[in-house]
């Protein structure tokens, strides 16, 4: 067992450079994305091509802009277009008298957000004209605002521990998704060594050595192991340590890596048992793991995906649970029993998937 850890250790001490592209990446995509894309609200320039434009600019901007998710910014026509058609902004908004267009190029993600917030305005002010007729709203709505200042009921929500309800930081989700992420192609390609020595003729060889079978499956999958568990504690300490991330108990946090690992290691395992050569495998592997995490929905807010059978197949992958249980201990302050039963799935999922791995590998080759 010692000896094939030794040499996949010596392969990566020669050639490194794979596991520290993985890390690399994974900083700066948190880097890049957390902060750039939730930092500050984004941006939808609006227009208007009514013969009274102007007028219907100066009308809705001022209501737009009391928005806190989205940023409106008047733009003309020309421009707005052109930012949407090269991709500057997801979609603008076409004004009319008492309603909008919404143009995009794409449905993406942050369309069903813009159209919920905009039609929720467009709404207000339609029930306040449908109060004062064909008065200014201007008057009624000073009325509302005022009552809703201090209301006859008021409800006050707080945690379970008496404190505020922290809000979700998509930055700090973002952190662990892509430390997670890039942690599985690093253990992929080590659990694919197995498949390569097979085909090598590497395996066979060993067999005949005083190294067992066992030993040599321990040996592969153990190093798979302590590389991608090293891989997310390196980049995990210097979020928490050099770049000043809140992340919570760390120490909890890397119980849940560990597990975490353990899983995607029984899933590369399960995923080679289905394929004869590491090139199939490669490019399997590389086409189907970056799917995970859309159809988790964790590249954007919690409950943006909610069709059943998306949830269903990303409850299959330890991706997904293994971020839920990371948020829940860096923003809720979650404790063990509180992420127990998140922990039993991964060690489920490893047990299943690797059982059904290696039992694939050994009849399909021998």
């Amino acid at each position: 067992m010692l000896a094939v850890f030794k040499a996949q250790l010596k392969k990566d001490v020669r050639k490194p450079v794979t596991i520290i592209v993985f890390m690399v990446v994974s900083i700066l995509a948190t880097l890049i994305f957390g902060n750039s894309t939730f930092g500050k609200p984004p941006t939808v320039p609006v227009f208007s091509t009514e013969p009274n434009g102007k007028e219907i600019e100066e009308k809705w901007i001022h209501l737009l802009k009391d928005s806190e998710a989205l940023n409106f910014v008047l733009t003309e026509e020309e421009g707005a277009l052109e930012d949407v058609a090269s991709g500057k902004s997801s979609v603008a908004i076409k004004l009319m008298e008492n309603d909008y267009r919404i143009i995009t190029a794409s449905n993406n993600s942050i369309v069903p957000f813009v159209e919920q917030e905009i039609h929720t305005i467009f709404s207000e002010e339609a029930q306040l004209q449908a109060v004062v007729g064909e008065e200014d709203t201007t008057k009624i709505r000073k009325v509302v605002e005022s009552y809703l200042e201090n209301p006859p009921l008021q409800a006050e929500v707080k945690s379970v521990s008496g404190g505020e309800i922290p809000k979700h930081d998509m930055g700090t989700q973002l952190l662990f998704v892509f430390t997670l992420f890039a942690a599985m192609f690093t253990i992929g390609f080590k659990v694919n060594g197995i498949n390569e020595d097979k085909v090598n003729g590497i395996w066979n060889r060993l067999i005949l050595s005083p190294v067992t079978k066992t030993n040599m499956y321990v040996g592969h999958l153990l190093y798979s192991f302590c590389i991608g568990f090293f891989q997310i504690s390196v980049v995990l300490l210097l979020f928490q340590y050099v770049l000043k991330f809140e992340l919570g108990d760390l120490r909890l946090i890397m119980m849940v890596a560990a597990i975490y690992t353990l899983s995607i290691v029984s899933l590369a395992m399960l995923i080679s048992g289905f394929l004869r050569t590491p090139e199939k495998f490669n490019m399997v592997f590389t086409s189907f793991i970056p799917m995970i995490p859309v159809i988790s929905g964790l590249y954007m807010p919690p409950g943006t995906v909610s069709n059943p059978l998306l949830l269903f197949i990303a409850d299959l992958f330890p991706l997904k649970h293994a971020a839920d249980a990371m948020l829940n201990i860096t923003l809720y302050n979650a404790s063990w029993n509180d992420i127990s039963l998140t922990v039993a799935i991964l060690l489920l999922i490893f047990v299943i998937y690797m059982g059904i791995g290696i039992n694939l590998v050994e009849r399909r080759r021998g």
